[in-house]
């Protein structure tokens, strides 16, 4: 009688054996972790990290024990004197000059620009007067604010807005302008077309649609353009420089260059302003970081 060379079935529950150049092999190893790039990882972090905690200690600390003692070791008496040395150099003012200068430039550049974006792509395409505005914002990227300094300098002059907060708001919604209405556009572009045209059965007119569609389905994105903007312009140092003199009306960059400049040996009170000046940004990005991330990554699963 013959016997038969066939392999048994595999038993119910039992993976069945995988076959690889003609070898029978058993179930599949679990996937190794990449050791390396969490060794990198866990690195690279370390690198970002120690700069932050030399800054904190190092804001806390008199400048005797900051010249005695090893940078990175925390101090054993820390102190608030630098940061109050720091407010007593006027850095409320600075702060709020900044806040009125973000936010009076940052919402709204948005708000325009978002309605520009919503009227870019609904009637773009059947409009040359949209299009040319589209083709000009996107040639407003390719102008550097360094290479216009001049002649913002010259209108602000003629205008008679020289040393004023305005002066600075004004050309920094011009040049946030056609970033957002790129992004924004973009945006809106991948809602649906569906969606506007039942909003239009439903009796809902341009003015609604923008509203009540565009602008909860664009949230990601506005939020994303309002950080960035926001972070561009309390960063900025180019126009405050160029179009303010008093010290009144210094924001918080310009006012931390000078305040270097003032206290350049006192380290941690010049590093206790550093803090002061990044609170915000953190705060900022601590609110709307689930939002921005979206907003950034919006699209790429399409």
């Amino acid at each position: 009688m013959a016997v038969s060379t066939r392999p048994a079935p595999p038993i119910s529950g039992e993976p069945a054996p995988v076959r690889h150049g003609g070898r029978r092999h058993g179930p599949a190893s679990p996937r190794r972790g990449n050791r390396l790039g969490g060794a990198f990882g866990w690195l690279w972090l370390l690198v970002v990290l120690l700069p932050i905690y030399w800054i904190v200690i190092t804001s806390v600390k008199t400048r005797a024990t900051y010249y005695a003692q090893n940078p990175l070791v925390p101090p054993a008496d820390p102190t608030l004197d630098n940061y109050r040395q720091v407010f007593a150099a006027g850095f409320a003012r600075y702060f709020a000059n900044s806040l009125v200068v973000t936010a009076g430039t940052t919402l709204p550049a948005v708000l325009v620009s978002f309605m520009a974006a919503y009227a870019i792509v609904r009637g773009g395409a059947a409009s040359r007067f949209l299009r040319t505005v589209n083709g000009l914002l996107l040639m407003g990227l390719a102008i550097p604010l360094q290479a216009v300094v001049i002649p913002i300098y010259l209108i602000i002059i003629r205008m008679r807005m020289y040393d004023t907060l305005m002066a600075i708001i004004l050309p920094s919604i011009a040049f946030a302008i056609p970033l957002s209405v790129l992004v924004l556009a973009n945006f809106i572009r991948d809602v649906p077309k569906e969606l506007f045209e039942s909003m239009r059965l439903d009796g809902a007119g341009e003015w609604g649609t923008l509203w009540r569609l565009a602008f909860p389905l664009s949230r990601p994105a506005l939020v994303t353009v309002t950080i960035y903007q926001g972070l561009a312009v309390w960063n900025g140092f180019i126009l405050p420089l160029i179009l303010t003199q008093s010290p009144e009306r210094r924001t918080l960059p310009l006012a931390l260059w000078s305040f270097q400049g003032q206290y350049g040996v006192n380290v941690p009170a010049v590093l206790a302003s550093v803090v002061l000046t990044t609170l915000p940004i953190l705060v900022c990005y601590a609110v709307g970081r689930r939002q921005l991330l979206s907003g950034l990554t919006a699209g790429f699963g399409k």
